[in-house]
């Protein structure tokens, strides 16, 4: 039996993660590792919270006793948790340098103390900076350029993941992925907050022209990418992942209002973000050569799909924007 310790499990693509493998895979034990700071919901996990293979656990990453506790007995460390709101890391880096990097380090740490336990890491194309209209995508040589506080601390995190591998022999891979979207997504990026604005008849705030160019990939796509890493990849490599749907924002946004039976009058353009990136666009080459993986959601489909989820569960949405989710069970879990 196969027993994970996931990081961020209560996020969006942590939890979607969990779903994915205690479907696919029921045998698995699951340790859910999450602070449950804003963006991690219990929600999101309602439905398997009386499953016997699955534990939840409160608490931070960067609590040395609590991560060393944890990963005594598992077989894997799938790390998802991080702050990755670009916007929030603008405003203010200290989180992000604490969450993203020191964390890091306190997993590396326990991973490497407790029998070079396998890690996987999560990151994002966002530490490659950004690509012109007519750049070649990224790839896994692609240098780093990181260009916002939140870029840079996954940036750092993902040094010291290799920095163990080579230091310490720890068995380790890193996947760097585009912009996720599907159910569970945090409704202050960009799909699930045009959704929902509409849905309360607000306006979606587009930023600048909205010519920004980004890469979608449905989040069940990529955990499928994950999975194929974990099962297929090669030690000490890293692998990208995109859904090769490169679309521009306001693209993004005109596809929304037509599903959603709104037209541009909803739109409302905003001052552009600081050192807004242009385009990511990634080459998935790699893992589709070495592992046989490839995104299978078209993104109107896909697109489609989360609206529907959005439609259909506008409680958890709703619990989200006025707060109230904050309380979801916080008193039947307590800091170890």
């Amino acid at each position: 039996m196969t027993k994970l310790l996931i990081t961020g499990g209560a996020g969006f693509i942590g939890s979607n993660f969990i779903h994915y493998i205690l479907k696919k895979y029921p045998d698995y034990e699951i340790v859910n590792l999450d602070a449950l700071t804003y963006a991690g919901n219990l929600e999101n996990l309602k439905d398997i919270e009386e499953n016997v293979n699955y534990k939840f656990v409160k608490g931070d990453i960067c609590d040395i006793n609590i991560v060393s506790d944890l990963v005594k007995d598992v077989d894997l460390i799938v790390h998802f948790a991080a702050e990755s709101h670009v916007d929030r890391s603008i405003m203010d880096s200290g989180d992000f340098i604490r969450t993203n990097v020191e964390g890091a380090r306190v997993l590396l740490d326990a991973a490497k103390n407790n029998g070079l336990i396998r890690f996987h890491y999560i990151s994002t194309d966002e530490v490659f900076g950004a690509l012109g209209p007519d750049d070649l995508k990224f790839n896994e040589k692609t240098p780093y350029d990181p260009r916002n506080p939140y870029s840079a601390s996954k940036a750092a995190a993902e040094h010291l993941v290799r920095a163990y591998f080579h230091t310490h022999q720890l068995p380790i891979t890193i996947s760097n992925c585009t912009n996720n979207y599907g159910s569970y997504q945090f409704p202050e990026k960009l799909i699930p907050l045009f959704i929902t604005n509409l849905m309360e008849n607000k306006k979606v705030p587009v930023y600048g022209e909205g010519k920004n160019i980004r890469d979608w990939i449905y989040v069940d796509d990529h955990n499928a990418g994950v999975e194929a890493i974990i099962k297929k990849g090669k030690i000490g490599e890293t692998y990208c992942l995109g859904g090769g749907n490169e679309i521009a924002n306001i693209e993004i946004t005109r596809m929304i209002l037509e599903k959603m039976g709104m037209g541009e009058d909803m739109i409302e353009y905003v001052p552009d973000r600081k050192g807004h990136d242009f385009r990511y666009a990634m080459d998935c080459s790699k893992a589709k050569k070495e592992l046989g993986w490839e995104p299978k959601m078209n993104f109107d489909e896909g697109l489609y799909k989360t609206i529907e989820w959005y439609k259909n569960n506008k409680d958890w949405w709703r619990r989200i924007k006025s707060g109230e989710y904050k309380e979801y069970y916080q008193k039947q879990y307590h800091e170890r």
